[in-house]
C-alpha cells in the first residue's frame, strides 16, 4: 500500500480506501463485514469511509465495531452528514443543528472521540453557507473533527466555501468525494483544476462504475447472481452502466489489463489513481478476497500509451460534461436518478451514471 497527502493538508490517506456504502448493516452480515475490515487492515488500508445515512445509520455502527481494538491513531475514519437520518424537519441538511447533532451521533456509533474527516455529503441550498462552515469549524476547534471535506459539490460551490473560510478565518475544505471512473469523468473539466489550485484532494467513489468495469457483466446476457445488478437496493445505481455498448467496450479493456499484468478491476482502480488530483479510490467489498484484489492497484503506474488506448476503446461512452454534477440539495436526487436512467433533466439521452461492485 502507498499513501498520499489529502490535498495540501498534512493528513495522509491510503491510496485504496475502504467504503461501506450498500454493504455494512445492509447487504453484508456483521461477521463478513469484520472479515473485510480485517483484510483491509492486513493490506495496509488505513482509510475507512462511511456516512450517517448508510443503512439508516447502521453502517457507522458496524464499522465502529469492526475497528474496535485497532489502535485509533493508526486509521483515518471518514464520515458524512446531509441526507435524512430521521423523520424531523431538522434531521437533514447542513444547518448548525443537524451538523452538530449528527456529529455527536456519528461519534457514538463509531465508538471514537474524533472523526478524522467530516464531509458535507451534498450541498445545501436551504442553509446559509457561512452557517454550515462555522458549524464545521466549531467541531474542528473542539477537537471532535480534524479535517473537513465535501462530496459531489460543484466548482462554484467549492470556490464560494473557500472564499468565506479565508475571509472569516475558518477551517478550509481539504477534500472532495466525487464519483469518478473511466466512464464517468465529469469532474475533470472544472472541479479538478480548481481543486489542484486550492490544494483540495479527491477521494473518489465508484472507481469500478458500480462493478461494470470489472468485466463480469456481459453484453446481451443476464447479470451474474449475487451481483450489484441483481440486488434490489443497489441495482438502480448500476443500470445505465450496463448498456450493451458500454459492456462491449469494457470487454475490450480486458486484454489491455492483461498486458499490464492486472485484472480488469485492478486496471479500473489504478486508472483513477493516475490523476494527480486523486488521493484515494474508495472501494467496497462483501468478501475479503475482493479487498485483496483491489488493494493490488496501489502503487501501479500506467504507461501514457495505455491510458490513450483506454480512451480509444471507451470512445463516446465517456461522460465528461460537468453539467451532470448535481447543482443543489433540491435537485440532486432528481438529477442523479435522471442521469443513471440515461437521460438528462431535459430528457435527452446520455451515457453513464460495496461490494466489489463499487
Amino acid at each position: 500500500m502507498e499513501y498520499r497527502r489529502l490535498g495540501r493538508s498534512g493528513l495522509k490517506v491510503s491510496e485504496i480506501a475502504y467504503g461501506n456504502w450498500l454493504t455494512h448493516g445492509s447487504q453484508v452480515e456483521a461477521a463478513a463485514a469484520r472479515a473485510c475490515v480485517a483484510a483491509a487492515l492486513d493490506e495496509g488500508i488505513t482509510t475507512f469511509d462511511t456516512a450517517d445515512v448508510y443503512a439508516l445509520t447502521r453502517a457507522e455502527q458496524v464499522l465502529g465495531e469492526a475497528l474496535r481494538g485497532v489502535r485509533r491513531e493508526s486509521v483515518e475514519i471518514c464520515t458524512k452528514v446531509f441526507w435524512p437520518t430521521g423523520p424531523g424537519a431538522n434531521d437533514r441538511g447542513l444547518s448548525r443543528k443537524h451538523i452538530i447533532e449528527s456529529a455527536h451521533a456519528s461519534l457514538r456509533r463509531l465508538g471514537t472521540d474524533y472523526i478524522d474527516l467530516y464531509q458535507a455529503h451534498r450541498y445545501d441550498h436551504d442553509t446559509p453557507l457561512v452557517e454550515t462552515l462555522r458549524a464545521f469549524d466549531d467541531l474542528v476547534r473542539q477537537g471532535k473533527v480534524l479535517y473537513i471535506g465535501v462530496s459531489e459539490w460543484r466548482p462554484e460551490q467549492i470556490a464560494e466555501a473557500l472564499q468565506i473560510a479565508d475571509r472569516l478565518g475558518l477551517d478550509r475544505i481539504v477534500s472532495n468525494q466525487p464519483q469518478y471512473n473511466m466512464i464517468w469523468r465529469v469532474i475533470e473539466p472544472e472541479v479538478v483544476p480548481l481543486c489542484l489550485r486550492e490544494g483540495i484532494g479527491q477521494m473518489v467513489w465508484s472507481p469500478l462504475a458500480q462493478g461494470a468495469l470489472t468485466g463480469k457483466y456481459l453484453p446481451a446476457a443476464p447479470p451474474p447472481r449475487g451481483s450489484r445488478a441483481t440486488d434490489g437496493q443497489g441495482s438502480g445505481f448500476i443500470t445505465n452502466f450496463l448498456a450493451d455498448d458500454v459492456l462491449r467496450r469494457v470487454q475490450s479493456l480486458g486484454p489491455l489489463a492483461e498486458e499490464a499484468g492486472l485484472t480488469s478491476a485492478q486496471l479500473a482502480v489504478a486508472w483513477t489513481l493516475q490523476n494527480p488530483a486523486v488521493a484515494a479510490a474508495v472501494v467496497g467489498a462483501s468478501r475479503p478476497e475482493q479487498i485483496r484484489e483491489n488493494a493490488r492497484a496501489a502503487g501501479v503506474r500506467l504507461d501514457p500509451s495505455l491510458l490513450q488506448r483506454i480512451d480509444d476503446v471507451l470512445g463516446d461512452q465517456v461522460v465528461a460534461d460537468p453539467a451532470y454534477i448535481p447543482a443543489s440539495s433540491t435537485n440532486s436526487t432528481a438529477a442523479a436518478r435522471a442521469r443513471l436512467a440515461g437521460r438528462d433533466q431535459d430528457g435527452d439521452t446520455v451515457a453513464g451514471g460495496s461490494r466489489q461492485d463499487a
